[in-house]
């Protein structure tokens, strides 16, 4: 399997590489922990055994979330929604200093629940409280509030997804998001590695964004939310 192929699966595939620490596995099947992320995964080729022991990885009030291009389910699991997006790479060089604006500040633990109320206010997508831990995070602060913020989620070998990406209304249109991404997207490159990120296909405003920061379309993709069967 090329690098490239893992980003077909990408949930299963940060999971049994470098997001490991953070994965609850069973057999074949894993899960992020449910403070990090909801995000879950099976293999590429999964059975009934695998799907068994994703349902065994949830408490009976949780879901999973899963990923990749075409999403097929056993018959008795419910399908809560599906989400159709894309997954785009992003530059393999960073833009020249020059033309890189460096305005985020690092955000942490101790920032978390102001980055809270902020995906609260914006809505970019899950945030739980231990999603920080995925690192990467810079934040901006006007008047001592934060009101945007760009990070990390996913990492898979020779990859690190661009996350968490929003702005207050009141500060959009001024380049904000567009100079953490390049920033977050800088800090991945110098670790070696290459930048992606997903985005529902209805978000036209951020795809043109990312489209101006230098990201390319690699697949379309679909995020769905399931439930194991109960009983």
């Amino acid at each position: 399997m090329s690098p490239t192929d893992l980003l077909d699966n990408p949930m299963w595939h940060a999971l049994q590489g470098p997001h490991r620490d953070f994965a609850r596995t069973r057999g074949r099947a894993a899960r992020y922990d449910p403070e990090v992320t909801p995000f879950s995964g099976v293999p590429d080729d999964p059975d009934p055994a695998d799907w068994a022991d994703l349902a065994a990885l949830l408490r009976p009030d949780e879901v999973a979330v899963l990923a990749g291009p075409a999403l097929a389910f056993p018959d008795a699991w419910e399908t809560i929604f599906r989400i159709a997006g894309v997954q785009m790479l992003g530059p393999d060089s960073p833009p020249p200093a020059a033309d890189r604006e460096s305005i985020g500040s690092a955000l942490g633990p101790e920032d978390v629940e102001e980055m809270l109320e902020l995906v609260a206010r914006t809505r970019p997508g899950p945030f739980l409280p231990r999603t920080v831990e995925l690192g990467g995070y810079l934040g901006v602060r006007r008047g001592g509030r934060l009101v945007a913020m760009a990070g990390h989620r996913m990492r898979l070998p020779g990859y690190t997804e661009v996350s968490a990406v929003c702005t207050d209304v009141e500060f959009r249109g001024q380049g904000i998001g567009g100079s953490l991404v390049d920033q977050v997207v800088a800090g991945i490159l110098a670790r070696g590695e290459r930048p992606l990120l997903h985005a529902t296909v209805e978000n036209e405003g951020a795809i043109r964004l990312y489209r101006s920061l230098g990201f390319t379309l690699r697949k379309h993709i679909e995020f769905a939310e399931v439930r194991p069967p109960t009983g």
